[in-house]
């Protein structure tokens, strides 16, 4: 099985440097200099990563295979790909296929519904469960929120707050900020005669 590392964005000037959205935790190992990578699709690689820089948390490189901007451009979207096996394996790291089919209980021990997927998002990863009625709902993948991943157990365990499930909608907490419109101290659409 082929495990994302980082899927190639816009070229950035002339050399035929790209940008990369990362997928993986370890980027100086996977992209140092000399690393062959397989692509997805097949046919754009394999890219050999010449030189590597960041810069304000962003991954910029450089492949033997891509010299010039046009080069460059006719890579974006590629992803950068390796095989499961050579993967590094981390006790608090999981792939997609890892997560998808696992059981989603809440911390009560109730059974909310199925992780059928898991998507990046800027801010973080999210889990993408199927609760019992259907409804897709999108789970912040952090330990507050997700403090039990067990693979082996086919579960991961959920303490979101209120409102976070479509079936717990009626326990949504909105403040008056949020909910907008109103003057501070009072609700919206209350009398304020003296």
């Amino acid at each position: 099985m082929l495990l994302t590392v980082a899927r190639i964005g816009r070229a950035h000037g002339l050399r035929g440097e790209v940008a990369l959205d990362l997928r993986t935790d370890a980027p100086e190992d996977r992209l140092a200099a000399g690393a062959v990578l397989a692509t997805d699709p097949a046919s754009a690689g394999p890219l050999t990563v010449v030189r590597t820089r960041v810069q304000q948390g962003r991954w910029y490189v450089t492949f033997a295979e891509a010299g010039d901007r046009t080069a460059a451009e006719a890579l974006t979207g590629v992803t950068l790909v390796v095989d499961a096996d050579d993967s590094d394996d981390d006790e608090d790291a999981w792939y997609p296929h890892e997560l998808a089919g696992l059981r989603a209980e809440h911390v009560d021990g109730r059974v909310l519904g199925e992780v059928v997927g898991l998507e990046h998002a800027p801010a973080h990863d999210v889990l993408v469960v199927r609760e019992a009625d259907g409804a897709r709902t999108l789970v912040p993948f952090v330990r507050a929120i997700v403090p039990v991943v067990d693979v082996a157990g086919g579960r991961v365990v959920l303490d979101p707050p209120g409102g976070l499930l479509a079936s717990d909608a009626a326990n949504l907490v909105v403040s008056d900020e949020t909910r907008g419109g109103g003057v501070a101290g009072t609700r919206d659409g209350a009398d304020d005669e003296a």
